[in-house]
């Protein structure tokens, strides 16, 4: 049987030249991992061809895993990954690795960000990845985080809007990208200005309060973002807007918030993403929202008990954002960091030539 270490050497494209399977080939598999503070995602596709899309450019999932392993929980107070953290991830990461094989996966990409980026033993943390299944994660930087949050998302941004925010509300950070007009062309190459906020919903409700949050306590954290947003507010003030303006969200923030407007009775991701919201309608689902209580967004099918003490810190980020960029509309994306790596994997393959 294939030791672990060789297996994952395979999973993610170091094979030996000769044997190494071409992109073009129908087998080609691909894979993209993202572990961040608070969700480990795997989405496993194949390249095809869309002569309807602008690019051209797409893929078909053909297997997706995601579990909610709170990796950077206590690591605000404590600066380290817990124990206990790192053992549910190590769990959810062996089932990533399993569905990788089962796939035949031929390449792959495996990123951790935030939590391993700011823990002091983020390292040591790799290392017992790697011993343990095999898999040999990189911790990217936060512009390269940006930078996959475009390649993943850009595509839904409206083609007759001059520029656009794009923002992604992660566990530990929070990443705000505007982007210039150019419908078709890739996502990085429309990039302007980038900022990476060290401030997620898993921090925030560490350390302002998740169960339950006060009026004072939500106003706080929504000050706090708006603070740290002046400086990139201040770049992005030269920058044209039209009328046809917007913000482009993704995260599980901004997905909760359009499947608790929908009143879905479980998730739905194909009536979710690409979904159009006003800001009548953001304003009535976060109202919704910091009047249930802790037991009442437990129980809604689109948040549960696992995001129930981190959706109103999402909130709270997401009111910073918009108070600094007002918008009458805003798109919501259920793609993000995966679909870029995936793209940006299939392009240098030329996997769509």
């Amino acid at each position: 049987m294939e030791n672990p270490i060789g297996q994952a050497a395979r999973l993610q494209g170091f094979v030996a030249e000769g044997d190494r399977p071409t992109a073009r080939r129908p087998s080609a598999t691909y894979a993209a991992l993202d572990l961040g503070t608070n969700n480990c995602r795997l989405l496993v596709a194949r390249p095809i061809r869309e002569p309807g899309n602008p690019s051209g450019e797409n893929f078909r999932i053909v297997d997706a895993f995601s579990r909610i392993v709170r990796l950077g929980e206590g690591l605000g107070q404590t600066g380290r990954l817990s124990e206990p953290a790192i053992r549910r991830t190590i769990d959810a990461l062996q089932v990533c690795r399993d569905k990788m094989a089962a796939r035949g996966v031929t390449r792959s990409r495996l990123i951790a960000t935030e939590a391993c980026r700011a823990a002091e033993n983020g390292a040591e943390f790799i290392e017992r990845v790697r011993e343990k299944t095999g898999l040999d994660l990189e911790v990217i930087t936060r512009e390269t985080e940006a930078r996959l949050a475009a390649e993943g998302c850009a595509s839904l941004a409206d083609s007759a809007a001059k520029s656009v925010v794009l923002f992604d509300i992660g566990g530990g950070s929070s990443e705000i990208v505007w982007l210039a007009a150019g419908a078709g062309v890739p996502g990085a190459e429309r990039i302007r200005h980038w900022t990476s906020l060290q401030l997620g919903v898993v921090t925030l409700a560490e350390r302002f309060g998740g169960a339950e949050v006060s009026f004072s306590q939500f106003s706080a954290m929504t000050d706090l973002v708006e603070a740290e947003l002046q400086q990139f507010l201040a770049m992005a003030s030269r920058e044209e807007r039209c009328q046809r303006f917007h913000l482009l969200g993704t995260s599980g923030t901004v997905t909760t918030l359009a499947g608790v407007h929908l009143d879905l009775p479980r998730y739905d991701r194909r009536r979710v993403d690409g979904l159009w919201m006003s800001r009548a309608e953001i304003d009535a689902v976060v109202n919704r929202l910091r009047r249930m209580s802790y037991a009442e967004r437990s129980q809604n099918s689109c948040i549960g008990p696992d995001r129930a003490d981190l959706v109103l810190a999402g909130c709270a980020i997401f009111e910073g954002i918009r108070r600094c960029f007002p918008s009458e509309r805003v798109r919501i994306a259920d793609r993000g960091l995966r679909e870029g790596m995936l793209l940006e994997l299939m392009r240098a393959d030329r996997s769509f030539a």
